[in-house]
């Protein structure tokens, strides 16, 4: 099944080139005009870039057939998918907290234009922004706060940020990331002390705190976003969950791990 996910994903990914897939087949927001139930299946097969699946389908060869060997290849499909639909569960659940903490930042200065609010909104938003407006506007705005230009064009930004981040059509969710993580749980739970090497690492780490330390660094990250970062940390912390859920459900036999 590891062989055939890997087919599949590559495939996908030539046909990406030559047909424009993502506005259909990626995840969006749930309240995006794109968005599709589907979607949360068929992100997982598409990608953003060489580097993207390369890195995805190399932590699937890894990780996978290891997993696929004690489940067997329907389970660990099974498992793959439920994952990735997870986390892209997680993903859109998150981007709509931040889509509903938006929207009232929005309100609170569509009923009261003033700088203050309009700050408070980018401030509060930053990370989901494509725009910011100067503080040398908003210098001006706080002293003319009655001009009808400067309160015009606050409220279309506003409006405008809010559209964007729900339906550009390039801003869908791709990857299966989520799935790979969720991987990743189960072998650190399966497998905790199997012992990895990576090039950036110049010791061996055992599993299971190789999966602990990349969900702390995700949780950091997806806390304290930056600018410029378009990596779907929740995602991927989604499919941890539910990988580590999964295997509690299915249980254990610790005889057979190492």
């Amino acid at each position: 099944m590891v062989r055939n996910l890997l087919l599949i994903t590559i495939v996908i990914f030539f046909l990406q080139g030559l047909f424009d897939l993502i506005p259909k087949f990626a995840l969006y927001p749930f309240l995006s005009n794109y968005f599709i139930p589907f979607q949360l299946v068929t992100y997982i097969f598409l990608h953003g870039g060489l580097g993207h699946i390369f890195s995805n389908m190399f932590g699937l060869v890894m990780f996978g057939p290891m997993l696929e060997r004690v489940w067997g290849p329907s389970r660990f499909l099974i498992f793959y998918l439920i994952t990735g639909i997870g986390a892209g569960l997680i993903h859109n659940g998150i981007n709509y907290y931040e889509v509903v903490k938006m929207e009232k930042a929005a309100n609170v200065y569509l009923m009261e234009p003033t700088a203050s609010n309009l700050s408070t909104f980018t401030s509060e938003n930053e990370h989901l922004l494509s725009q910011r407006f100067t503080m040398e506007f908003l210098d001006k705005f706080d002293k003319d706060p009655n001009n009808p230009d400067y309160i015009q064009l606050g409220k279309k930004f506003v409006r405008d940020q809010i559209d964007e981040y729900l339906n550009n059509p390039n801003l869908g969710t791709v990857g299966a990331s989520g799935a790979l993580f969720g991987i990743m749980a189960a072998f650190a739970l399966l497998f905790p002390n199997t012992e990895l090497l990576f090039l950036f690492l110049p010791i061996p780490i055992k599993a299971k705190y190789f999966v602990l330390l990349y969900g702390i660094y995700e949780y950091y990250s997806g806390i304290h976003r930056t600018e410029g970062d378009n990596v779907a940390h929740f995602a991927h912390l989604g499919g941890m969950l539910f990988g580590f859920i999964l295997v509690k459900l299915w249980g254990t036999d610790r005889q057979r791990f190492y």
